[in-house]
């Protein structure tokens, strides 16, 4: 579909690949947006003739595996609960995506606003690989009814890949993630989640971390990581 000028300048930066929508507002407010030589404000519109110039700003963007613990909320606490800001002590970081409460594993911090987008637009179809207990034994054709695609309610799943390690011990790998989606598919097929656990996501791995331990991606699993979304520090073209 062919983008419409004038277009609002975050949309433009978004459009460009160069950060997400939210990424480019903290550009702009920062002042590092010209267009056509004059200081860029939120709300700026560009037409495809306007020279719009972002500064380089060479950042060391932080990346860390992180292995959430059950009963941690991945943001937003109400009450006595606790998210995973409140108990790392990594600053100035944020987690991408999420995972349910009572779910466990392998999740995202980064400072690096242009990851959210890439990694979890649908579009992209990034693979996350889950090991998930039942609370009953699966039906034999569990696996083969899972990869298929299952109807959560108005929605039929996308095909994925099912193994089975047991006659309640599954991992499933999905390229897509609708809420509770794998408890979803699991109710619809007449049994319950009692144990939810996140592996990986794309070539990074949970590994050995402990539950509340984090490492950062370094080496070539970084490279793989930043690879595989598409990353760069170059500036937009036009």
């Amino acid at each position: 579909m062919e983008e419409k000028y004038p277009m609002r300048i975050n949309k433009y930066l978004a459009h460009k690949r160069y950060s997400t929508r939210r990424g480019a507002d903290e550009l702009i407010q920062m002042g590092h947006v010209t267009i056509n030589g004059r200081r860029a404000v939120l709300g700026d519109k560009v037409s495809e003739k306007d020279a719009v110039v972002v500064k380089q700003q060479k950042k060391n963007y932080r990346y860390f595996a992180y292995n959430k613990p059950r009963h941690v909320i991945t943001h937003s606490p109400q009450g006595n609960e606790q998210d995973i800001l409140g108990v790392i002590d990594i600053q100035d970081v944020f987690p991408v995506g999420r995972l349910d409460k009572d779910s466990h594993g392998l999740i995202i911090l980064t400072d690096d606003g242009r990851v959210t987008d890439r990694l979890l637009n649908p579009a992209s179809e990034h693979e996350k690989e889950y090991i998930v207990t039942t609370a009953h034994k699966t039906r034999p054709s569990f696996a083969e009814h899972m990869q298929k695609g299952v109807d959560i309610g108005g929605y039929v799943t996308k095909k994925c890949k099912v193994t089975m390690l047991g006659e309640q011990l599954f991992k499933i790998v999905l390229s897509e993630g609708k809420k509770h989606q794998i408890r979803r598919m699991c109710v619809a097929l007449h049994t319950d989640v009692v144990e939810l656990q996140r592996t990986r996501i794309m070539h990074v791995r949970l590994g050995s971390l402990k539950p509340g331990e984090y490492r950062a991606l370094t080496g070539v699993e970084l490279e793989h990581f930043l690879k595989d979304l598409g990353l760069s520090d170059a500036p937009p073209q036009k």
